[in-house]
């Protein structure tokens, strides 16, 4: 009988220490989608015994404000690019990274392996981030609309494509592929005049008419529906592999000006309460299986084999802006100016 209560009582204090332990063994992942499919994280689950909750985001303004409004204890990993790591860093809201912790890092390209040579990851001597995978922003034409490839980003910007333009709905990166078209001397450091000039020339664009977008998805379905001639595409080959799965006859250019490129890692948020665990999933995105099957899901590169790039293209990996806060503001204030144009008309 005693030996019957003591197996009563231990099987209630087990009970009771379940629901601690569960959510001390759960992963809060916020990412953007494609990056933490369903198989992965039942795969993950699995082999760390852990749960997992996922927050998916669709722009670097959204991904910003969910980490900065009282909700970054919610969350033990995300996904950022170089660029934006700066203010994370910055705010410290990011934890250093310890390399020996993440040894899949051996199955990367040297260029990415070597992290102490790639600008935005690391700060004082420490690592914040693990590249995942990159891709640059090109631009997506429909063949039908175009005897022959467009060479630049302007064609944006040509009138008899009013209508037909689909655009990447975020500020920092509008504001830096329409730089590049003025031919600044930075596109992510603008002057005074250079980002009068690029607002200016924003506004233009506002009245293409374009239609806007978030996800891979939503471009995809824009494209589509609107007989688009032509779409900054800022998922690059991601978008390019989704709109070829629907038949579409489009092609893919790199503009003779340059094209920006991002480089998205994974970051550890400061307030984490399972680094080890985040370290498990940065670690387990990283083997070959996971990071080969994102290629071929979502057509971005990985750095593990690297893409398609040519020597001859001109990439710009992105860095931070001069402004995140100002730029956010003036994009707000040219998409408001474009709904009210809309609303006018009807």
């Amino acid at each position: 009988m005693k030996y019957i209560c003591k197996i009563q009582i231990a099987f209630l204090s087990l009970s009771l220490l379940s629901p601690i332990a569960n959510a001390e063994n759960t992963l809060r992942i916020l990412t953007w989608h494609g990056y933490a499919d369903p198989d992965w994280v039942a795969e993950f689950k699995q082999k760390y015994h852990a749960k997992v909750e996922l927050t998916y985001i669709s722009s670097d303004d959204e991904l910003w404000e969910k980490i900065t409004r009282k909700q970054q204890k919610n969350y033990d990993v995300f996904a950022v690019n170089t660029a934006e790591l700066q203010r994370y860093i910055d705010h410290k809201l990011v934890a250093p990274i310890k390399k020996s912790q993440i040894p899949n890092i051996n199955n990367q390209l040297p260029r990415f392996r070597k992290t102490e040579q790639i600008s935005g990851l690391n700060r004082d001597g420490n690592l914040y981030a693990i590249p995942f995978t990159y891709s640059e922003m090109g631009l997506i034409y429909d063949k039908k609309q175009f005897k022959t490839a467009p060479v630049s980003m302007n064609d944006l910007w040509q009138t008899q494509y009013r209508g037909k333009i689909v655009l990447y709905d975020g500020s920092n990166h509008n504001f830096s592929l329409t730089a590049l078209t003025l031919q600044a001397n930075n596109p992510f450091k603008l002057s005074a005049n250079e980002m009068k000039q690029t607002v200016d020339k924003l506004l233009v664009l506002r009245q293409q008419n374009p239609i806007f977008y978030t996800s891979p998805e939503q471009g995809t379905q824009a494209f589509i529906k609107n007989k688009a001639a032509l779409m900054y595409a800022n998922y690059g080959q991601q978008q390019v592999k989704l709109l070829q799965q629907t038949g579409a006859d489009i092609g893919y250019v790199i503009p003779q000006e340059g094209v920006l490129a991002w480089l998205d890692c994974w970051a550890i948020s400061n307030t984490t309460k399972n680094r080890q665990l985040a370290e498990n999933w940065i670690n387990y995105t990283l083997e070959k299986t996971v990071s080969h099957t994102l290629s071929q899901r979502q057509g971005l590169s990985n750095t593990l084999n690297g893409g398609n790039l040519k020597d001859s293209d001109k990439i710009l990996w992105l860095e931070p802006s001069e402004n995140f806060a100002l730029r956010s503001q003036y994009w707000d204030r040219i998409r408001a100016g474009k709904a009210r144009q809309e609303n006018q008309r009807q």
